[in-house]
């Protein structure tokens, strides 16, 4: 589904990806790993280009997106659900009104049914409880659950792309967002997720990248992560405690 071939990009005068190619398919589970500033999701706007390459080609469905006008890209959008760390609520709507907003902009929906669509995506994503509440009275799990159901509201994706889904959430509620974004790719829908929690990507995905530098210095599975003889990601994974019990069964 999602092809990077040699895929350059800069911000600036900063050069973040350095002619990196990868594939990935509709119904796999991936996890683009590494520290900060190293293009996890300079990866995911490409990906739906929202930016664009300096140099290299990007394709989708082998339809080469890398020229694409905007109009030309929400065809391509439709097929992912994506959801930024940044991409905060609206703070002046209610839950109910936050995820009723695409659907009044992007279709032609009657009240009642608009009304019916975020009750089923709100239990879905298991907030129907805070359909009243505004954005600063939720949890910060809550608050990301609430942004998956808005990205679900108006087309049904073939892949989720998510941004650091678990940052700065306490174990419980990392816990149950994996359990979320798991839940919502069965039936063979994959994702791809951005984040630089190794303990929350072992419980979501089969296959691991690792950005250094702007390079992909690795690519493979969780045996091979966590035996890899690499420096930068021995120094990586010890970072984070990764000799704890409740990690040891992926050793």
């Amino acid at each position: 589904m999602i092809v990077f071939d040699n895929i350059c990009f800069s911000y600036g005068t900063r050069q973040v990806l350095k002619d990196i190619s990868f594939s990935i398919e509709s119904n796999e589970r991936v996890a683009i790993l590494g520290g900060s500033g190293e293009g996890k999701t300079t990866i995911l706007k490409l990906i739906v280009g929202l930016i664009k390459p300096d140099s290299g080609r990007i394709g989708i469905d082998k339809v080469d997106i890398t020229d694409k006008t905007e109009d030309e890209l929400r065809e391509v959008r439709k097929k992912f659900s994506i959801v930024f760390q940044e991409g905060a609520l609206f703070d002046s709507l209610n839950v109910k009104e936050n995820v009723a907003f695409c659907l009044r902009e992007y279709t032609k929906m009657s009240e009642e049914e608009i009304e019916e669509k975020v009750g089923k995506l709100l239990r879905k994503v298991g907030v129907e409880q805070a359909m009243q509440l505004m954005p600063d009275e939720l949890s910060g799990g809550m608050h990301r659950r609430v942004a998956v159901a808005r990205s679900l509201a108006v087309y049904e994706p073939r892949m989720f792309l998510y941004d650091e889904p678990t940052a700065g959430l306490d174990p419980v509620n990392a816990e149950n967002i994996c359990n979320l974004i798991v839940d919502l790719s069965k039936g063979g829908i994959g994702h791809v997720v951005v984040t630089h929690k190794v303990v929350d990507a072992l419980r979501v995905v089969d296959r691991f990248m690792f950005l250094q530098n702007g390079v992909m210095i690795f690519d493979g599975n969780s045996y091979g992560l966590m035996h890899s003889a690499i420096p930068e990601i021995q120094i990586f994974i010890s970072e984070l405690n990764f000799n704890s019990k409740e990690n040891r069964q992926f050793v």
